[in-house]
């Protein structure tokens, strides 16, 4: 299950349980949805209580993030685990982003904010 919250050009998203591809498509929605009428994105990704997710969701954001690889901003991913680190730091492969990761949610909120 997923939780999102859209401000200006800030997509805040939490996971929560299993990601699943139905969840990613949520996701998607909304990403274009804020790429649509805001241009660039930021987005704050909170995986803190994200218990795991399917394969096809993998591919899926990869896809995405190819297809738009542009359209972000700042990513901010508040997470402890070593696997979503090395995940982010792999993305930067493939978006034109600045991506940071973050144990602390408030300090990962006020940099993707920040100008």
């Amino acid at each position: 299950m997923i939780a999102i919250d859209i401000k200006q050009n800030l997509v805040n998203i939490s996971v929560l349980g299993e990601f699943t591809i139905a969840d990613f498509k949520q996701f998607e929605e909304h990403m274009l949805y804020g790429i649509k009428f805001q241009g660039s994105v930021n987005l704050l990704i909170d995986l803190r209580d994200m218990i795991g997710y399917s394969v096809d969701v993998v591919w899926e954001e990869l896809k995405f993030s190819k297809a738009h690889e542009r359209e972000f901003g700042k990513v901010a991913v508040v997470s402890s685990d070593q696997w979503v680190t090395w995940s982010a730091w792999l993305q930067r492969f493939f978006i034109a982003a600045d991506i940071e990761v973050f144990s602390d949610f408030d300090a990962a909120q006020a940099w993707v904010a920040s100008v």
